[in-house]
């Protein structure tokens, strides 16, 4: 079993949402697991081999090895909501047995995201079917956290942020391992993307007063086990 599963539709999703806070969970000792569920083939910018060596710097940047990083073949641009989608989801869902998934926000303008968190939605259920072919046995995560990567330019309801001024450098490094898509053939906005990150990650730090935070989303109630977890 891991703590922790963030399905990412490309690679850089995870790390441009909630970098920071894998890095976090990873430093905590929690168990965490990014899957990519495309190669971001095609795409403007690089190539396949270019795009997956920056993954791997990407990978390393925010604490994880290898082995905790799984690449699906979803196609990009063309993503669908289907039956074959999610039960592929919920066969890597029962494989793995994560606690908690973690998913892209909607609405989003990207249709890629869209279809890729009502799989993943979908999947959390079919993962606990019963008479159901799928690989292992049912399992149900307990929550599904959303992390910002929307291409809408939304100021959405925050459920809660995560403290993650002590390990935010290693955000900004994950970033930058992704030179092909944020930094390469952008001339003058070249590191927009990074920094406007890090804008809205101080921002959300001021909102918990903290230095730089990552804000996430939940339909479901959220519990403490005391208020001294609050900040």
């Amino acid at each position: 079993m891991i703590d922790a599963m963030v399905f990412a539709p490309h690679p850089d999703d995870a790390e441009l949402g909630m970098g920071a806070t894998i890095a976090l969970l990873t430093q905590q000792g929690m168990k965490v697991m990014v899957v990519d569920m495309s190669n971001g083939e095609p795409t403007p910018y690089g190539t396949p081999e270019i795009r997956e060596k920056e993954r791997g710097a990407a990978t390393a940047a925010m604490g994880l090895a290898p082995e905790q990083r799984l690449q699906l073949d979803f196609p990009n641009r063309t993503f669908v909501h289907s039956i074959e989608g999610r039960h592929n989801l919920a066969g890597v869902v029962r494989t793995y047995k994560p606690r908690w998934l973690f998913a892209p926000y909607m609405p989003d303008a990207h249709p890629d995201h869209i279809a890729a968190t009502r799989l993943i939605e979908d999947a959390r259920f079919d993962a606990k079917l019963t008479k159901i072919d799928l690989p292992g046995e049912p399992h149900y995560p307990e929550r599904i956290i959303y992390y910002f990567a929307t291409h809408l330019r939304v100021h959405a309801a925050v459920t809660f942020c995560t403290d993650v001024t002590s390990v935010y450098d290693r955000k900004v490094k994950s970033l930058e391992a992704y030179q092909s898509q944020f930094y390469a053939h952008r001339g003058e906005q070249a590191g927009a993307v990074v920094e406007m990150l890090r804008i809205r990650d101080r921002y959300f730090g001021t909102r918990i007063g903290c230095t730089y935070a990552e804000p996430f989303f939940l339909n479901e109630v959220l519990g403490l086990r005391g208020l001294k977890e609050i900040l």
